[in-house]
């Protein structure tokens, strides 16, 4: 369909340099914008009295907007979410050593859920794969295929 580019995707956060931390130097992201948004947007964000620090990051094409509201503030726990609940789910990553990675997630404040640690044998080689999440709860898929 013409007409339509994927702009972005957004991530409320309970502290945005915990954040920028985590996804640039974790993670690898680059930061490529800063926004302080007001009053102006809390129509369309359907919140009254809006103050937020938004901060783009992007690494391979994909944009996250890491959302921070000053006011009127978050709401939720920092939990991942079950894999079965409606709406997005998990942001995966292809690497290249899953052990390196994941031990990267800890250290920069995420945490690796262990138990679900996956691997296959294939014809091609082992695919490895393990759920992680961000410092908020995001849930972060890390994959390792056959190279």
């Amino acid at each position: 369909m013409s007409g339509i580019t994927v702009s972005h995707v957004g991530l409320c956060v309970a502290d945005l340099d915990r954040a920028l931390r985590f996804y640039c130097q974790g993670l690898g992201f680059e930061l490529v914008q800063s926004h302080t948004v007001g009053e102006e947007f809390g129509r369309l964000m359907e919140l009254e009295g809006v103050a937020l620090r938004s901060r783009f990051v992007r690494r391979d094409g994909v944009s996250i907007e890491l959302l921070h509201f000053d006011a009127p503030g978050h709401v939720g726990e920092p939990v991942r979410r079950p894999m079965n609940r409606l709406g997005l789910t998990h942001l995966s990553l292809l690497v290249d050593d899953l052990e390196a990675t994941a031990r990267t997630v800890v250290e920069f404040g995420g945490a690796v859920v262990h138990e679900t640690r996956t691997t296959f044998e294939t014809a091609n080689g082992t695919l490895d794969f393990v759920y992680c999440t961000d410092p908020d709860g995001v849930r972060i898929e890390l994959m390792q295929l056959p190279g």
